[in-house]
């Protein structure tokens, strides 16, 4: 079972996963913190949709996956001060149509209306040496901008109005955690797809959540699981034969199950 340690492509799976787990891990929190769950699952069901563009004009599937994102989640904010329907309901109702639109659309250019697996689930185990590139540069991108956001995301995660009593500017800074969603979105797209990009989000961080004292030590611990994840899931997927990016989800909902048995700290 561990020879397969020794491939190439398997041993470039796990340097993306762990890129994506260092990501997934701080990221998360936040998502969890501030009970933004649906949001992402929004964000990343119209990442779908990016691809098609892209498949469509011929550029950069990651590049059309992100800018979709970030149309969609500035559609979202404009949105958000609007009252005639609920936020959990205009998410739910986004979501869906983005993600038809981009079923439709992938269908129309690639002529296969059910190949899809590898956009909707992932396929870590194809990961290139350029993929690699993305997927860490995308990473180094997201953790310095969210680390230079920290403290007003702590703020504004606590009680969002009192932080932009004391300054915080919270639209600004819900703009920029957003579009690291967004970023994190496309860049996670090729390891666990689209449909379970929210779960490696999510999970992790909530496991993390009843092992922590601290923001950061439960931001650090979420990566840690993440990590974790990765590498049961990718292991898992090896020795049964089964798509890695459900594994990986699935490892990680095993994680949160063994901390049930604590009570939450954070």
């Amino acid at each position: 079972m561990f020879d397969i340690l020794a491939e190439p492509f398997f041993r470039r799976a796990l340097v993306a996963g762990f890129g994506i787990a260092c990501v997934a891990g701080p990221v998360g929190c936040f998502i969890v913190w501030r009970r933004m769950a649906y949001f992402g699952e929004t964000l990343a069901h119209s990442g779908l949709f990016g691809v098609g563009l892209g498949l469509l004009l011929g550029f950069s599937l990651t590049l059309g996956a992100a800018a979709t994102a970030v149309a969609v989640a500035l559609v979202l904010l404009l949105l958000k001060s609007q009252r005639q329907i609920a936020t959990d309901t205009l998410l739910g109702i986004l979501s869906h149509s983005a993600l038809a639109l981009g079923l439709i659309t992938v269908s129309l250019v690639t002529g296969a209306a059910g190949d899809h697996m590898d956009l909707l689930f992932g396929d870590i185990l194809t990961v290139t040496s350029r993929d690699l590139w993305i997927v860490w540069g995308g990473a180094v991108v997201v953790l310095g901008a969210l680390a230079y956001l920290w403290r007003d995301l702590i703020a504004m995660s606590v009680h969002e109005e009192l932080a932009q009593a004391e300054g915080v500017k919270v639209q600004r800074v819900e703009l920029g955690f957003i579009l690291l969603i967004a970023l994190m979105t496309a860049i996670s797209m090729k390891i666990v797809g689209l449909l379970l990009i929210t779960a490696l989000l999510i999970i992790p961080a909530a496991a993390a959540r009843r092992l922590s004292t601290t923001p950061e030590r439960m931001a650090v611990i979420s990566a840690v699981m993440a990590g974790l994840a990765v590498v049961a899931g990718l292991m898992a997927s090896a020795y049964l034969n089964a798509i890695s990016g459900p594994a990986i989800v699935l490892s990680a909902g095993l994680l949160f199950v063994l901390t049930l048995a604590l009570p939450q700290r954070i």
